[in-house]
């Protein structure tokens, strides 16, 4: 929708833009989808791969959207090599190719197709800490001029989005992404004590509302995993009638 020109998007889309033109260009972009999960962390290692339309009920012209950046093999080996370093089992997949969690924001942050670009997936455990060391894993990646991007959502229960808003829902909602903001953003708070909310997310005030299913959060602790700082910027934007967030490192 951010692509057809949905008006609920466009925040999001001015926010998208707003950072591309900000951040120095990468020379390549490793993407944690939360569109593909995995027995263990795999990633897409072809020279170029296709798109999959992974929806459906949409416009014709959604399925028919094109972004042929290059695959970069080369990164994907260093990112299997880093994970099976820090004794994370992962696996390369030659054939896959990028799912909408990777097409949709690129497209609208760099729509030249011209930067190389890796898919990461996320573990079908779910499990948080395993996130957050999977990304720790991957520090070695971020002292390179690489863009690493969590695509998920800070706010994904679908049923909520169709449905009518109430004072409940939206207090659980703004409860919710004022957690978020402050566990990713609060400089008083040591690491561990981050990493220690983040792994107990689901205890946070509208967790399992905004996040009837993790997936989509979940990008979010690879990215601070890696990054084992307080963020330096958060953007709060509206979706749909919903409060969401980017969080920038």
């Amino acid at each position: 929708m951010p692509l057809l020109g949905d008006t609920g998007h466009r925040q999001l889309v001015d926010s998208l833009k707003s950072i591309a033109a900000r951040v120095r260009k990468p020379d390549s972009i490793l993407l944690i989808s939360a569109h593909w999960e995995e027995d263990v962390p795999t990633i897409t290692s072809g020279g170029n791969p296709s798109l999959i339309y992974d929806y459906y009920g949409f416009p014709e012209e959604s399925y028919s959207i094109e972004y042929s950046c290059p695959g970069n093999p080369a990164l994907a080996k260093e990112v299997y090599e880093s994970l099976n370093s820090a004794d994370i089992k992962a696996k390369l997949d030659d054939k896959r190719g990028f799912d909408h969690g990777m097409f949709v924001p690129l497209k609208i942050m760099y729509p030249e197709a011209n930067i190389p670009c890796v898919q990461l997936s996320l573990t079908n455990n779910l499990d948080p800490s395993h996130h957050l060391n999977v990304g720790a894993a991957l520090r070695t990646i971020a002292q390179k001029n690489v863009l690493v991007i969590g695509s998920g959502f800070s706010f994904h229960n679908m049923r909520a989005f169709f449905n009518s808003d109430t004072p409940e829902s939206m207090g659980l909602n703004q409860s919710f992404e004022e957690w978020l903001k402050d566990t990713c953003s609060n400089t008083t708070y040591s690491e561990e004590k981050r990493k220690q909310r983040l792994t107990d997310w689901a205890k946070a005030p509208g967790a399992r509302f905004c996040h009837p299913r993790e997936e989509h959060l979940l990008p979010l602790h690879v990215c601070y995993g890696l990054a084992q700082s307080p963020s330096v910027e958060y953007l709060d934007i509206n979706i749909l009638n919903k409060k969401a967030g980017m969080i920038l490192w």
